[in-house]
């Protein structure tokens, strides 16, 4: 390259650098807006399963649909990835995943029906030409609890009617910033332990009843579970991305010293010839 390569190319990595640190700064401040939601959200879901615990203590047999365990032959799968790129291996690792658990199902010779969410995994899960269902797209990246609970009560409605025999929601949990882990959870049928009937929490009184009260949380747990992993799967994202332009970034920090380094010496090469030939022309 001449000089005037070299200093085309880092004035282009300069640029790009501006934006990858742009977009290192709008990822860390949707990273913590939607850390901030999970955190408000976590300690209403363990309140809500410690209820759950509460209630089931002393019932030995709990008469609802939505844990009804039976033989599998139609699965309903949720699967989150992300609305675009620029996140590292965040899509690609989920969409493998994802697949995997469907090829899986497949040659088991059980139904599958698909429920993408963001358009990574949607444009993914068109190989197969399997039933997808779109009610929850737009929940990617910054999910609404009244939409994911709307689509979770159309699900418990499904799975209580026979039309699916196992809801399963995949997403990628959220470790810390820079590790993600994609994860598979059931959603329907509901799994819980009952208590036993020694258990201390019998000596509670509940109005109109244990049964009456389980049919009325049971649903909002399920959605609470769906709406807890969207967002889980939502900072993972925002971590993959902030993490992802952060290397981006120091490595166009890297190429131009590099570059600046080779356009010194063309320039000091070129400024040697210079001088050489003037040198050399003066005892001519």
């Amino acid at each position: 390259m001449n000089l005037k390569e070299i200093k085309h190319r880092i004035h282009s990595v300069k640029n790009t650098q501006k934006i990858t640190s742009a977009m290192k700064l709008v990822s860390a401040a949707k990273l913590r807006r939607t850390q901030s939601s999970i955190e408000g959200v976590r300690p209403y879901k363990e309140k809500m399963d410690s209820m759950l615990f509460d209630l089931l203590s002393g019932i030995k047999q709990l008469d609802t649909p939505y844990t009804v365990e039976r033989e599998v032959k139609t699965v309903a799968i949720i699967a989150v990835a992300s609305n675009s790129n620029m996140c590292g291996a965040f899509n690609a690792n989920i969409r493998r995943f994802v697949c995997g658990i469907i090829d899986d199902y497949i040659s088991k010779g059980i139904s599958v029906e698909l429920y993408p969410v963001g358009e990574k995994m949607r444009d993914a899960l068109q190989k197969y030409a399997l039933p997808m269902h779109m009610e929850l797209m737009p929940n990617a990246g910054a999910p609404r609890y009244e939409s994911v609970a709307a689509v979770a009560s159309s699900l418990m409605e499904c799975f209580a009617t026979g039309g699916v025999d196992k809801i399963e929601f995949i997403y990628t949990r959220y470790i810390s910033a820079s590790k993600q882990l994609p994860s598979k959870e059931i959603l329907l049928p509901v799994e819980i332990e009952c208590g036993s009937d020694m258990d201390l929490n019998n000596e509670y009184i509940v109005e109109p009843g244990r049964e009456e009260l389980l049919h009325e949380l049971l649903p909002k747990t399920v959605s609470l579970r769906l709406y807890t992993a969207l967002l889980d799967s939502a900072v993972a994202e925002h971590s993959a991305r902030m993490i992802a332009m952060q290397i981006a970034t120091d490595n166009a920090d890297e190429l131009i010293s590099e570059l600046t380094l080779e356009y010194n010496k063309g320039r000091q090469q070129a400024i040697t010839n210079e001088l050489l030939d003037i040198i050399s022309g003066s005892f001519m």
